[in-house]
């Protein structure tokens, strides 16, 4: 499989990845299944990556689940089922013009390019496409500070809340709610205290003031189910969907 054209930290095809089993194995694990009586083959389940918007990835994913799928019939198997995982991403950047991945588009290369045999059952896992964008975390601006040429807002929210900026050095779309005038540099930053607690650094931004309100977009997915307590801070209610 060529690269998924993402983010090192959540590509999975690869294979110095550590999912999954290397195609030159396949007749070593077919071998071995074949001789374990509590094992019941019933399909294959693949996974290339995540936050994937180069369509033609899929398309190299098709042409390469029909060659392993005939593979493994070659060697005496049924497959039922066939898991083609998710990946689809979603427009972090313009998140209000593009809230909705082109699902159609998606759909149709499945549908030219997989080999579907009778009977057989396909899924996909595509939950950030599905709910990335239902979600906002709100937060409110603590304060604002200058130290050395580097303009900071601090916000009351943190990496507890939103991990994806620090973990892959992700982008999120921010607004401010209170203000939309006097546009210079700032970096949005938590309150715990690790210099890497950022949300952006160095973006053009409005001029924010204490009180003021910042929603991050785009949250919908892994916001909420990455919140942590370190720092002893605990989650009251800002994610709004």
């Amino acid at each position: 499989m060529g690269s998924p054209k993402t983010h090192k930290r959540i590509s999975t095809g690869q294979k110095d990845n550590k999912f999954g089993i290397n195609f030159s194995e396949i007749n070593e694990i077919s071998n071995k299944i074949k001789k374990l009586k509590n094992i019941n083959f019933i399909g294959l389940h693949f996974h290339i990556g995540s936050q994937i918007t180069d369509l033609d990835v899929f398309r190299e994913l098709a042409e390469k689940v029909n060659y392993i799928s005939e593979k493994f019939e070659n060697l005496g198997f049924n497959i039922e089922y066939l898991n083609l995982g998710g990946g689809l991403g979603i427009d972090y950047h313009q998140p209000d013009k593009n809230n909705i991945p082109n699902f159609e588009e998606f759909f149709e290369v499945f549908n030219s390019k997989l080999k579907k045999r009778e009977n057989q059952s396909v899924h996909f896992e595509l939950g950030r496409s599905i709910v990335g964008q239902c979600g906002n975390l709100l937060t409110k601006v603590l304060y604002t500070k200058k130290n050395n040429k580097t303009s900071f807002i601090i916000v009351d929210a943190g990496f507890t809340e939103l991990m994806r900026p620090v973990l892959y050095n992700a982008y999120h779309s921010i607004e401010n709610l209170s203000s939309n005038k006097n546009k210079r540099d700032y970096t949005i930053a938590g309150p715990i205290c690790e210099s890497t607690d950022l949300f952006a650094e160095k973006i053009r931004f409005p001029e924010t003031k204490r009180g003021d309100f910042i929603t991050i977009k785009s949250a919908g997915a892994y916001g909420e189910v990455m919140k942590s307590s370190y720092n002893l801070r605990y989650e009251m209610f800002r994610y709004y969907f």
